[in-house]
């Protein structure tokens, strides 16, 4: 039997597109909750690299997101005029400048994360029974067990 006539692959392949159509979906309600502000996805990926892999440089950020590194300069511009972003001499190398998340800007994502995770925790106890949320869990379980792949 070829792959195209397989019940198997066809059933995964229809799931496969379902999947992420309901991701997505699901992907823009959370950025709904977020109140993030009017930051571009360039700003936003700077700001969770910074705040998942700590204090870095315009130059590591740039190589980091595959950009030059005058692009990451103006993009930290931004972010530092804004207050989100500020920058140390490096104090093994006063010429560089290490850059890293304000206090401001720590607070500004948890409370983005609280706002979905509220919205989540608020969809989760209205629109799901008892014996469903078992379910669920175990819809999370395969869902990570899928990202890893």
């Amino acid at each position: 039997m070829s792959e195209q006539n397989d019940p198997d692959i066809a059933h995964a392949s229809a799931m496969a597109g379902e999947l992420r159509v309901v991701l997505g979906r699901l992907s823009r309600r959370l950025r709904e909750q977020a109140h993030a502000g009017d930051f571009t996805g360039s700003q936003k990926s700077v700001l969770i690299r910074l705040e998942r892999d700590g204090p870095a440089t315009v130059t590591g950020l740039a190589k980091a997101e595959g950009v030059r590194p005058q692009s990451m300069g103006a993009t930290i511009a931004v972010l530092e005029a804004a207050g989100l972003v500020a920058g140390a001499a490096d104090p093994a190398d006063g010429r560089q400048t290490i850059l890293s998340l304000t206090d401001a800007c720590r607070e500004m994502i948890r409370a983005s994360r609280a706002a979905r995770e509220d919205w989540l925790l608020r969809a989760i106890r209205t629109e799901f029974a008892a014996h469903e949320l078992d379910q669920l869990a175990a819809s999370v379980q395969l869902l990570k067990r899928l990202a890893d792949a």
